[in-house]
């Protein structure tokens, strides 16, 4: 599954979580994808990965 809006192309995010004693860790956040029929012109349905915003 692609972490990528197929509307918006909203991606993750990086950056680091920072500690009090300053260790830097690599942070993560991910856009919250779910997957939705769309139904097309043709008649047909299709499934794309979007985010909720």
């Amino acid at each position: 599954m692609s972490r990528k809006c197929e509307i918006c192309g909203k991606k993750p995010m990086f950056g680091h979580n920072v500690s009090h004693a300053n260790n830097k860790t690599q942070k993560i956040q991910n856009p919250n994808i779910q997957k939705l029929r769309i139904k097309e012109e043709t008649g047909g349905a299709k499934k794309v990965y979007v985010c909720t915003r």
